[in-house]
């Protein structure tokens, strides 16, 4: 990520960015919550891409380098917190399970942050408690870094609605299966058909935030049938993608 930004402090503030729209490489020395009141936000680090539609948050700590890009029109929403206040404690980029209560916590936090009332300061208490018991959800396409592994997940994310075996994309990039299968479970923590189908959710979330009826988002992301995109879908994110575009 070259010439990447520095600034100290984390803002926390509402804004909307067009499809397509991207917040260049920066860092902050506090903590930021990221959150998409609609639209997708993806969100990518040197270890890879995380992206939150709105049952998700992701949080980034301090010092983390990151960079936003908007899938649909992104309400987005950002929380920053002092670097000795880590509600989590957690040290890594991390997607979280964003509750009703919590989602209406952090859209009103977000909506006046020059308030500096007693009334925000509770508010911010709160959110605070709700954020410590939010559970993690992981949504997250790790970046490979062995050659012969990123020639791989390039085919695979280039073009997802690919059926290929691992076997069959070894042959094409001239590395055995068991190799690529090791590769996956040592450098990214899953399996081939489990990075595969964290790649295809992330097609899917960009394809529905712009509109693509769902059916054809099912066709174009590789599932043999719409009802299989559905229920993957759903035991993703909590709800089907029909109603993707309907929240917020």
């Amino acid at each position: 990520m070259p010439d990447i930004r520095h600034t100290p402090k984390a803002p926390t503030r509402a804004r909307t960015l067009a499809a397509g729209e991207g917040i260049d490489a920066h860092r902050h020395d506090e903590h930021q919550i990221i959150y998409a009141g609609s639209g997708v936000v993806a969100v990518t680090t040197d270890a890879g891409t995380w992206f939150a539609p709105g049952t998700r948050a992701l949080w980034v700590p301090a010092g983390t380098v990151h960079a936003h890009r908007a899938h649909g029109t992104l309400d987005l929403h950002l929380v920053g917190l002092p670097p000795d206040d880590n509600p989590l404690g957690l040290d890594a980029p991390t997607v979280l399970g964003v509750s009703p209560l919590l989602r209406e916590l952090i859209l009103a936090y977000t909506r006046s942050p020059e308030d500096t009332s007693a009334e925000r300061r509770r508010l911010r208490a709160v959110l605070r408690d709700q954020l410590r018991a939010c559970p993690q959800a992981p949504v997250h396409l790790p970046a490979p870094g062995d050659p012969r592994l990123a020639a791989v997940c390039a085919l695979v994310h280039d073009h997802p609605e690919d059926p290929r075996t691992l076997a069959a994309l070894g042959a094409a990039t001239g590395v055995g299966e068991r190799t690529l299968s090791r590769l996956f479970r040592s450098e990214l923590g899953m399996t081939f058909p489990q990075w595969r189908t964290q790649s295809r959710l992330f097609h899917a979330l960009r394809m529905l935030a712009d509109g693509m009826p769902v059916t054809s988002v099912a066709h174009r992301c590789g599932w043999a049938s719409t009802s299989a995109f559905i229920d993957v879908f759903r035991r993703a994110f909590g709800y089907t993608p029909g109603t993707h575009n309907r929240r917020g």
